[in-house]
């Protein structure tokens, strides 16, 4: 473990550290598709969507799926009235599919009950479906102008270095926030502020290599003094990730596929998916009978990692008779038979996508 370093150095001034942040965001901020230039506030709905949106996501993953959605249903009202199944489809690969279950109520909320206008306060915010601490605190700054301390995992990093604070985390949270606190208390532009503070976190302040040499702050940062910015922010070593298995079932009735819709409370719960087992054999999630148990085989096996434990599923296929699934012997509610050809076309999330990948091959 890395001996700590004892700095008799103060924090920065909140007061000097904003003037040279916001003079090099002016000049040096991301363009984003639901950002607003500085010193002008965003629409909320843009604000809401991407931080929903890039919860644990990384922002080129994002650009896409935000354009098209914005697309598709352009204010929360067209959101609100949307199939469910369009927006689960349009959502199909970002991953954390309940952030899209709860999108879904939250424009619901809004649209019903505040008609259509997002409320401008944290406490407010938080009464909504899907939207926490740090989400009311984005949207409440860059879309109302509101003072609130954001923090992101790259304000962590930031703060980290800044305030030389050698707590791993995430034991440090609590200093960190008592930090921000202090840094962002009386910004003149709260939204820009926090945006420029996630943006140092990008594209200057990185995990590896901080590119100190071009940082607006680094006159101000107490790590970069001590020489310990690389080695910050400390982190507690990650536990072994649970690993579950399962099967996967490939069930074909002439040039017909069997999907299946997911319960609500399943994981990827509301998507279209493959039928599939419990993901840890602790029973089936789609009951199969005997007759067509018997017809399966194993015809290989996909490895997928989500964000809490590794999966692996055995690939078990079998050809039905067309009377079989016709009947609907066998299966629970929300299976359906599509054609081969339009597999394509189904908004699988990642895990079925490779079945039907190593199956196309």
């Amino acid at each position: 473990m890395a001996k700590s370093h004892v700095s008799l150095a103060v924090a920065p001034k909140p007061g000097e550290f904003q003037r040279k942040l916001l003079a090099w965001y002016d000049k040096n901020h991301r363009v984003l598709p639901w950002r607003s230039p500085p010193g002008e506030r965003a629409e909320p709905y843009h604000v809401w969507l991407s931080e929903i949106m890039l919860q644990q996501t990384t922002v080129q993953a994002v650009i896409p799926y935000f354009e098209k959605f914005i697309a598709a249903w352009p204010d929360v009202h067209a959101l609100a009235a949307a199939d469910p199944d369009h927006v689960m489809h349009a959502w199909a690969g970002l991953g954390y599919y309940a952030r899209a279950r709860n999108l879904l109520k939250c424009a619901t909320a809004i649209s019903t009950l505040h008609e259509g206008k997002f409320p401008d306060t944290e406490e407010a915010l938080q009464a909504l479906p899907g939207i926490g601490p740090y989400t009311s605190a984005a949207i409440s700054a860059i879309a109302f102008g509101r003072q609130a301390t954001v923090i992101d995992g790259n304000v962590d990093r930031v703060l980290s270095r800044v305030c030389l604070i050698e707590e791993p985390l995430p034991h440090s949270k609590p200093q960190i926030r008592t930090e921000a606190a202090n840094l962002y208390q009386g910004a003149k532009r709260p939204g820009d502020f926090a945006q420029a503070m996630m943006d140092l976190g990008a594209t200057i302040c990185i995990p590896q290599s901080p590119r100190c040499g071009v940082c607006p702050v680094r006159a101000l940062c107490l790590a970069h003094e001590a020489g310990l910015q690389a080695e910050l922010p400390r982190k507690l070593k990650k536990k072994d990730r649970p690993v579950r298995a399962g099967e996967v079932y490939w069930l074909t009735s002439g040039n017909k596929l069997v999907i299946e819709k997911r319960a609500e409370t399943r994981m990827l719960g509301g998507m279209a998916g493959l039928p599939t087992s419990d993901w840890d054999k602790s029973g089936l999630g789609t009951v199969i009978s005997s007759k067509i148990r018997k017809k399966l085989k194993n015809s290989g096996v996909i490895h997928h990692t989500f964000t809490h434990f590794d999966l692996t599923l055995e690939i078990l296929e079998a050809e039905l008779p067309p009377g079989l699934i016709a009947h609907g012997e066998g299966w629970a509610d929300g299976w359906k038979l599509i054609s081969l050809s339009d597999i394509k076309n189904v908004g699988f999330p990642t895990v079925f996508k490779k079945v039907v990948k190593l199956k196309s091959s």
